[in-house]
């Protein structure tokens, strides 16, 4: 463990695009360590591949539980620690897995192939509006932003014209340090109408959505899905699938103009695309802020460390993805890395990403489009201008702007 004063986290770093220095230092020295939430409230942070692995996939180590840290600044600590009541969905056990598969079969292969031509109609439609709009470009406002809030309500069947509400409600009910409990509590309502609204709506003029679909089994009355909990999945396609993809595609155009022989390389070769996306996924280091943390209700033992019941745990999976135990030369960008695809960054186990196939799909069709219709595309501002968004859980970068 680290000696006091214990460290605040989430921590500094120097530049926007590489780890904070702390990182490697803890994976190599103390692996299970010691922070300071923005709460002010404790927890244990790990760093190595296998242990944060480990946990990630081991059901002793539950979601929350009564005496879990804190994790944001405002009243309710969070979005993790919030009680929504019946809204509720099973975290752990058998309830957690039923509820998975009524979403699973939307986000399997054959089902995101379906939904690829859709979302490639999208992609063309936002960057014919950059070209438009002439060099340079907001590539974050113009495309980052809006192509994963376009593939959420076409998703549960809201129109796109609310765009910019989901948008709002997201950022704010993933708040660390940036909104106030009235604001959390506000875009809650807020959102618990719309959704309610749209339900019923559905539910006399159903599409082939998945909103309309879990309505069916929420009507069947069989107890898989009660009202509130369908609002609640509504709320959680949401956060999932909005914000981490949104800033992920800002990342990625980042990550590969900031040294930009790696776009070349895409441009000359399309067939790099799939595991440019895994690496890009690998190295990031700026989205998953605090990340999802853990809590153990008995006594574990980690990387030789007891971590005692009562204990949050912070398992960092953009840390562990730059474990040189398992990724060699790890903060090198491979291309043709072979086992970039191991990175833990959509989790594992019961919590793995039921929304990932989409997720890698999205991020894949930008980097095709871009590399096809704007080959000369290059970043405004030097890499080290560069933005961090900060003040939420979800994090990345601010505004990426482009020339081509």
């Amino acid at each position: 463990m680290t000696a006091d004063p214990t460290p605040d986290f989430p921590f500094d770093r120097e530049t926007p695009l590489e780890p904070p220095r702390q990182w490697a230092e803890l994976r190599e020295q103390c692996p299970v360590a010691h922070v300071r939430l923005p709460s002010g409230d404790q927890a244990t942070l790990l760093t190595r591949y296998e242990s944060v692995r480990a946990v990630l996939a081991d059901p002793r180590f539950g979601r929350s539980g009564e005496g879990a840290a804190r994790i944001s600044t405002t009243d309710d600590g969070g979005l993790f620690n919030r009680d929504r009541g019946s809204g509720d969905i099973p975290t752990q056990g058998a309830g957690h897995q039923q509820w998975r598969r009524l979403l699973s079969r939307w986000f399997t292969a054959r089902k995101v192939q379906e939904w690829q031509p859709r979302v490639q109609a999208m992609a063309d439609d936002l960057v014919d509006g950059l070209i438009a709009g002439g060099s340079p470009a907001n590539l974050s406002a113009g495309l980052g932003f809006p192509l994963p809030v376009r593939v959420i309500c076409a998703l549960v069947g809201a129109p796109d014209k609310d765009q910019d509400k989901f948008g709002h409600w997201s950022t704010v009910m993933l708040t660390l340090t940036r909104y106030s409990q009235a604001e959390v509590d506000e875009a809650y309502r807020d959102f618990d109408s719309y959704v309610s609204d749209l339900v019923e709506r559905r539910r006399t003029d159903p599409g082939d959505d998945l909103l309309s679909d879990l309505i069916k089994v929420t009507d069947s009355g069989d107890g898989r899905l009660s009202t509130a909990q369908l609002v609640t999945t509504v709320r959680g396609i949401l956060l999932a699938g909005h914000e981490t993809t949104s800033n992920m595609i800002s990342i990625m155009v980042a990550m590969l103009l900031s040294e930009r022989d790696r776009f070349e390389a895409v441009t000359a070769d399309p067939a790099l695309i799939p595991n440019t996306v895994e690496e890009v996924l690998r190295l990031d280091t700026t989205l998953a802020v605090i990340g999802v943390p853990r809590f153990v209700t008995e006594n574990i033992e980690l990387d030789g460390v007891t971590v005692p019941a009562g204990t949050t745990v912070l398992p960092s999976t953009p840390a562990a993805n730059r474990d040189p135990r398992t990724f060699p030369d790890p903060d090198r960008f491979d291309l043709e890395r072979e086992n970039s695809n191991r990175h833990l960054t959509f989790g594992t186990g019961a919590h793995f990403c039921v929304g990932q196939p989409l997720a890698r799909m999205e991020l894949q069709v930008v980097l095709s489009t871009l590399a096809r219709r704007l080959p000369t595309l290059r970043l405004r501002d030097s890499a080290d201008d560069l933005k961090l968004r900060t003040g939420g859980m979800s994090g990345g970068l601010q505004d990426i702007w482009v020339t081509w």
